[in-house]
């Protein structure tokens, strides 16, 4: 093991995450992931299978004595998200996760370190491989692609598990169970483009860069800024002072991550060089006030750019573009009204990309109540009618109802109240969890997620506090050990 994860506990866990940090896994690559986790079932003559999509089960008969207690499930997905900084380089297809111990964090060096799911996983590999550990049957769940559509879970077939007692080891909050998750759906907009030949104007880069990110539910309602929505707010600004044409605008590149960076490219009269750069600076000079709270790396750059191989838009079409991206919702739209502190709906302006003769938008949006989910998604479709546009927009994912009388979540309070002499938080979240779209696929399942501390998933500021993982390795044991009674 190398000197990064020496002496960490449990070494069995770290181990496995360590073989995962190499792997490259985002979204749509994770069958080399895969096979490592069915080599590791090989290894301990595990029963396993992978369906077509590229879900892995494994089965562990019981220990010793447990052999009639109800089968457990352990649950994590694949992939993770590819998310990093524009001055590092790095091919999530290749190259493996470089990370670093910091006081008791490990996090990746510039880039997302992938321990949302890679510890939930590494977890179950560990108990796979552990004969030490008492438990009754188990079976081991791994899912594809949840990060970009939840298509693992969607796609499970039927008869594929067998247990009806279902551990999602895919929350990031050590000590707080959770129990009912956001449905969400997405938005994909298309805005047909018309170009027009400009002489005499000079090529300039705006971008806006430095922003902070971070997953488009849990961290919808910290207040950190949206490169792209911000991108817009300062062109629509620019655009009834002075005259410019815009060539290209581009930003996000995840539906499920808070945009970092955005940028646009304009064609400016030299004249107006100076006059322009003055007052993008005294626009993001406010913006960088209104965010000097949660936002203290976030800046923008105004320089001369390379000749544009494209003409730009016309006025007519750079207006449009501007004014649809401006007032598509952002952000935190309703908070829940009884559970303090929950978000109920939100919505997240993730990408924007501009072609030759189109531009395409894509809004990810969530909420617990599917009414209000349809309600935001229907104010998207009004934005695009009057702007023009054409948007599709696919059946999303369901929520996850909270269930209190659940006998499951009674025994996981039981044992972290013996184990810990305090009792754990009980709550839903503001984001999707596969526990929504495989409790409707296996009715009767009941149904608990929890993992260690981990902070600011989907951005390169990723990091697992390496104290909460040994504590949630304490408590998963200790549970199949009171669940195999």
């Amino acid at each position: 093991m190398s000197s990064l994860f020496e002496g960490l506990k449990p070494s069995l866990l770290w181990k496995h995450f360590e073989q995962i940090l190499k792997i490259p896994h985002c979204s749509g690559n994770e069958k080399a992931l895969g096979d490592y986790i069915i080599s590791v079932a090989k290894d301990k003559k595990l029963a396993w299978k992978r369906d077509k999509v590229g879900n892995v089960i494994a089965e562990k008969k019981a220990s010793s004595g447990h052999e009639n207690a109800d089968t457990v499930i352990l649950q994590g997905h694949i992939d993770m998200v590819g998310e990093k900084n524009s001055d590092v380089k790095h091919d999530f297809n290749k190259d493996a996760i470089k990370a670093e111990k910091k006081g008791e964090w490990i996090q990746a060096i510039g880039t997302t370190l992938g321990s949302d799911n890679g510890i939930g996983l590494a977890a179950s590999l560990a108990v796979m491989e552990d004969d030490s550990l008492e438990h009754g049957p188990l079976e081991f769940l791994f899912t594809v692609d949840e990060e970009t559509g939840l298509t693992g879970a969607t796609k499970i077939e039927p008869g594929f598990l067998k247990g009806k007692k279902f551990l999602n080891l895919d929350s990031e909050e050590e000590g707080a169970f959770t129990i009912g998750c956001a449905g969400g759906a997405d938005s994909e907009i298309t805005l047909s483009l018309k170009r027009e030949k400009i002489k005499g104007l000079e090529p300039y880069k705006l971008k806006i860069f430095g922003l902070r990110g971070g997953h488009s539910g849990i961290d919808i309602d910290q207040g950190r800024g949206n490169a792209v929505r911000l991108l817009a707010r300062m062109l629509w600004q620019a655009m009834k002072e002075f005259q410019f044409s815009l060539v290209r605008m581009e930003g996000g590149n995840k539906r499920n991550a808070i945009a970092r960076e955005a940028w646009a490219d304009l064609l400016v009269d030299p004249a107006q060089g100076q006059d322009i750069s003055s007052f993008f600076q005294k626009a993001f000079d406010k913006i960088r006030f209104e965010y000097k709270a949660v936002e203290k790396e976030a800046n923008f750059s105004f320089e001369k750019a390379e000749k544009q191989k494209e003409d730009p838009l016309t006025p007519e079409s750079q207006k449009t573009l501007i004014n649809l991206i401006f007032t598509l919702p952002h952000g935190v739209i309703a908070m829940h009204p009884e559970m303090e502190g929950l978000v109920e709906t939100s919505s997240n302006l993730a990408i924007i990309n501009t072609h030759k003769d189109k531009a395409q938008i894509i809004c990810s949006s969530r909420s617990s109540v599917a009414s209000a989910l349809e309600a935001v998604r229907n104010s998207i479709a009004a934005s695009c009618e009057l702007a023009g546009a054409e948007v599709a927009q696919p059946e999303g994912y369901p929520g996850w109802t909270p269930n209190l009388e659940s006998p499951l979540l009674k025994t996981l309070k039981e044992v972290y109240q013996k184990m810990f002499q305090k009792e754990p938080e009980v709550g839903a979240v503001h984001a999707g969890l596969e526990c929504g779209i495989i409790g409707e696929k296996f009715p009767g399942m009941d149904m608990i997620s929890f993992g260690p501390t981990i902070e600011h998933p989907h951005s390169p500021e990723e990091r697992v506090h390496t104290g909460s993982v040994e504590k949630f390795w304490k408590f998963l044991t200790g549970l199949l050990a009171e669940l195999a009674q």
